[in-house]
């Protein structure tokens, strides 16, 4: 070890995938500072990841149940957008291959917003079919958002490009012709729940850019419709909007405003 030098000590540390490699132990007590700082800083790397691959297989429970009990083409299903006074309800349904793997892979909103761009591609390269389902708010108006979601969250199971052989649903029973089960917090507790929840995100967030642009008084490209100071401030000067949600306190007190 005293032979190598600390870019030698570098470049061999990052082959090393094993917390227990004995490289790597040696190095953590090694008599140069530069060296044992090398060592540390893998080993959390190596720590961070080994709890990453951790969490993944906590969330793969479900699908691994279901694999061995038959069932190939599983497909989890989530919505987003059920609180905010402005835009669509989306849902998505994602199906999984076997043997997938996103480190970080969590629900949508424990997932920094630079990288969630970056997870929907990475998915969308590795689904096995991916279903979008659309509400929009004058829709949401008529048969409530509850519905609303139920019925966008089957949309997207409609849309599949093949046919899903059970469905694991995030806090929902939808009456698609298949074997389902409802999963509370599902999207932090199925990966193909919290895949569906991630693509839906961002597809509802890409839709509430463009309405920002259509309608750039309410600044939806900033708040995804959701009742910010700023939003607040835009409804009570300038009324709602055709994408805002009548039925929904405070938009319908500001209905009859200009």
């Amino acid at each position: 070890m005293s032979r190598l030098t600390t870019s030698d000590v570098a470049e061999k540390l990052k082959a090393i995938s094993n917390i227990e490699d004995p490289f790597l132990l040696t190095c953590m007590e090694d008599d140069r500072k530069g060296i044992v700082n090398l060592a540390v800083k893998k080993r959390r790397e190596l720590e961070k990841d080994l709890a990453a691959r951790e969490k993944f297989n906590e969330m793969s429970i479900y699908e691994n149940r279901l694999r061995k009990e038959g069932f190939s083409l599983i497909a989890g299903i989530d919505e987003v957008g059920r609180g905010p006074l402005a835009g669509p309800v989306v849902a998505a349904s994602v199906i999984l291959p076997e043997g997938f793997f996103l480190k970080g892979l969590n629900d949508s909103k424990q997932i920094p917003k630079n990288k969630l761009e970056a997870f929907a591609e990475y998915i969308k390269s590795k689904a096995v079919a991916i279903g979008i389902g659309v509400i929009d708010s004058a829709e949401i108006d008529e048969i409530n958002i509850y519905q609303a979601a139920k019925k966008a969250m089957n949309i997207s199971v409609a849309r599949l490009s093949v046919n899903p052989d059970y469905l694991l649903i995030d806090a929902m029973k939808l009456s698609a012709p298949y074997p389902q089960e409802s999963i509370i917090k599902g999207d932090s507790a199925s990966i193909s729940i919290a895949a569906a929840s991630i693509i839906a995100k961002v597809a509802r967030d890409r839709m509430m850019i463009e309405f920002g642009i259509q309608f750039p008084q309410y600044k939806f490209e900033k708040n995804a419709g959701y009742g910010t100071p700023e939003h607040l401030a835009a409804l009570k000067e300038c009324g709602p909007s055709p994408l805002h949600r009548k039925s929904f306190a405070p938009v319908k007190e500001y209905i009859t405003v200009k």
